[in-house]
Order: C-alpha cells, then structure tokens, then sequence
C-alpha cells in the first residue's frame, strides 16, 4: 500500500517553503508517523535537513534529468516505506525551463506525475486580500494540478490573518494555517544556499522549534487529510540513474565533500557496489583496495588551507591516480586541479591531476541544468554517452582547463536554452573532473 503525499510549494522562492516542510516532518515524526520527505529539482542540502528531521532519506525527484520511469520509480519507493510523504518544491511552483509537457524541471511537473496535491505557501507580507488572487492564478493555471489548501506566512496580526484568509477560502481554498513572522526559527546560510545539516549547530533542537511552530500554528490533521494518493505503485526497486562507476567505490566524504544525491548512492548500492567512504579533511587516502575513487562536490573553499596540506590524502589520491580511475564534480574537479585561490585571494596548491586552476577571489555564478556528451572512455560511461545533470556554482576558471580541445576536455555541454554547445571539464590519463552534477543517463539518448 502506498502512503499519500503532499508538494508543498509556493508562488516564487523565499517565500518560507523550506522553514514549514522541516516543520512538518519533525512534528509528524514527533506524532510516532512513519514520514518521508522528498525534493523537487536538484538540490544537495533540503534532502539532508529532511533526513535529519525524519531519520529516513529523502530523494530527489526531477522533472528534466531524470526519464519519467525514474521519477516513478523514486516516489513509488519512498511512498512505499512511509505513512506520508511530503515533497518540497524548488522556486516557484511553475518555474522550470523551455521543455515538452511534463518535463520543464518545475515542482508542478512533479505534482502532476505523482499525483500528489499542492499545499501553497503564501508570504503575505505586505498584502492581504490580493493574495486571493495570487492564489486564485496558481489553482488555475495548470490543470494537471490541483491547489488542496494554503499556509499563510508570515502573518502580521489576527486581522491581517482574516483579511487574507477569508478572501482565500471565498473561492473554495481551504487556509490550513497561518504562521507569524519569527526569526527564532531561520537556518543558517551561506553562497549556496543553507549551510549543510552536518554543519548546523543544534541542528536537532532548531528542528524542534520548527515543529512546535508548525504545532502551534497549523492545522496538521487537516493538511495530513489533504495528501492524495500516490499515482505509482511498487517499491521502485529497480530504480538505477546510473551504473555505479565501479565495483568498489572510494568516496570522499566530509564536510568538504558532501554533495552526492541519495538516489546515486542507493542505485549504486542496490547494484551491487561497494562504497567505501574518506575523509580528505581528516588526511585519509583513497583505500587502495577500490577501483575507483569520485570526489563530489561541496565546500573544497573553506577548507582549502586544509586540503593543502593533507599529505597523506594528497599522495594517496595522486598514487591511486597513477593506475585506476579518478573522477571530481564541481568541489571535487577543483581539487584535482593545480591551484584553488580561496576567497581572501590566497593561492593553496592543490592534487596537480588536472590543469585547472580555481578562484573564488572573484566570485561569478553558474547555474543551470546541463546534458552533456562524454568525448572519451570513464567511469561514467563510453564516448558519446549522455547524461543530464546540472551546475552551480561561483567559482571561476582562471587557468588550464580542457574547454579549449576535445583532446583534454572531459565532455561537450548542452544546457536547457538551446544554446551552442561547448566544451568543459578536463581529463589527463585516467582522471576526469568537470563542474557538471550528474543526476541521470539521458533516456533519449
């Protein structure tokens, strides 16, 4: 039997999305629920905050990288191992990119395929009755998706709560609740996005807060009655992204490593992989037993004076490279590069795999979904394989990558906007790196 979900989404991103899910999760787990959270779009750290709040891992579900047996197979997965399932969505609930029906990336593209309903957040601030009206453009604008009710945030007084809410619930929205403006209960943040959950100070005790915030201002039994039955059936089992890039896996992880999509370990996993996790940060090499070793991405930036002068990892790392497979994304390719220029302008060296030279010293962000087409033999697949991903990031390439000939780039790069394709990452010998987040295997491919 599979558990019944929500998407809780919102009109545009800041609007408390984040804040009311965690809320949720923690006070249903609180309540002895078997609760699942899950995550619209790529994103590394919402899943984390989840997973802490709930104990059980929270997937991602993309509408653009992932083919659609993919998304099915994910959500048929965690609604097969939960009570309920909350889905948070990413931007605003209809922003995506130029793509066929359904595959835009958008959290409605998600809403429509699961089947779940819509639970809106409004930010009322500094309006009342015309978030009627905001409301009154989401439930009819797509009709694949249906809007099952609305939280009001950041709510300023009763009255302002009763000027909004009753203009909503006259077009039939029922309000479910209405939370007051509070900073007692904001995460940290920092470049891209919140600072991840292992690094959140009393983590635990903010997720408590949240979800006595949630107790006390939202009507829970009435939004768990809200959550509609899932449209896939099955425990997804053979839900696989990509074949795992080895048999055994060393991977960093650490706080300067930690971004790596749940359902890529899972897959990997449930392929019979070994994964066989390391600490950079705490000077360890790759275990030389492994086949292969993949540096994510992260935080490489905060910790570069660190990673400078982790000996051990830095000979281990360039002794593995010399016969078996090495292969970073985003954080991980710049610290296969020669140099990483931290934000102070300071120049720490760095493996010396690749030729690329780092810097945030001048910040300038990348951000977008990517399909690229691998241009040699990897771990990630044979020439001409494609795969759909994304990229985020402020680093800046000040020197050496492999964009300048197919000879030493690792891939050539299509983004979602039909713009010319270009080449990116690098690769010498048997170590590959790019900026590129793989997500999936390109089904259309």
């Amino acid at each position: 039997m599979s558990a019944r979900g929500l998407v809780i989404a919102a009109p545009r991103s800041g609007s408390g999305k984040t804040t009311i899910t965690l809320g949720l999760l923690r006070a249903l787990r609180r309540r002895g629920l078997r609760i699942r959270g899950a995550k619209c779009g790529p994103d590394y750290i919402d899943p984390a905050f989840h997973a802490a709040a709930t104990g059980l891992p929270s997937f991602n579900l993309d509408a653009w990288s992932m083919p659609p047996d993919l998304v099915a197979g994910l959500a048929a997965e965690t609604a097969a191992e939960a009570d309920i399932v909350l889905c948070e969505g990413l931007m605003g609930l209809f922003d995506g990119v130029p793509a066929a029906t359904g595959r835009s990336g958008s959290t409605a593209d998600i809403a429509a395929s699961t089947g779940w309903p819509v639970l809106l957040v409004l930010d009322v601030g500094g309006q009342s009755q015309s978030a009627a009206a905001i409301a009154k453009g989401c439930a009819s604008y797509d009709p694949r998706i249906h809007i099952a009710g609305v939280i009001l945030n950041r709510v300023g007084s009763p009255r302002h709560r009763k000027l909004a809410g009753e203009a909503i619930e006259a077009l039939g929205i029922p309000v479910v609740g209405s939370v007051p403006r509070s900073d007692a209960v904001v995460l940290p943040e920092r470049h891209l996005g919140l600072v991840q959950a292992n690094e959140t100070d009393g983590l635990i005790e903010r997720l408590d807060r949240m979800a006595d915030l949630a107790e006390a201002n939202l009507d829970i039994d009435r939004i768990v009655a809200l959550a509609g039955d899932t449209a896939f059936q099955g425990t997804g089992g053979g839900s696989i992204a990509v074949p795992p890039p080895g048999k055994r896996m060393a991977i960093a992880r650490d706080q300067a490593f930690s971004f790596l999509y749940p359902h890529l370990v899972e897959g990997w996993r449930r392929a019979g992989a070994e994964l066989m996790f390391f600490s950079p940060l705490a000077n360890e090499a790759p275990p030389g037993t492994a086949d292969i070793c993949w540096l994510p991405g992260g935080y490489p930036e905060l910790h570069a004076g660190r990673l400078a002068a982790a000996d051990v990892f830095l000979a281990g790392l360039r002794r593995f490279a010399t016969s078996k497979p090495v292969h970073g994304e985003c954080g991980g390719y710049m610290v296969l590069g020669r140099t990483l220029t931290d934000s102070e302008g300071t120049e720490h060296a760095m493996a010396g795999l690749l030729d690329v030279c780092t810097s945030f010293a001048t910040r300038r962000m990348q951000l977008g979904y990517r399909a690229v087409t691998l241009l040699a033999d990897g771990p990630l697949g044979s020439a001409g394989t494609r795969l759909k991903g994304h990229e985020f990031h402020y680093a800046t390439v000040v020197g050496g990558d492999g964009s300048d000939s197919a000879n030493n780039a690792f891939a050539k790069v299509d983004d979602a906007y039909s713009s010319p394709p270009v080449l990116g990452g690098s690769r010498r010998g048997l170590v590959t790196g790019s900026f590129f987040h793989v997500i999936a295997r390109d089904a259309s491919a």
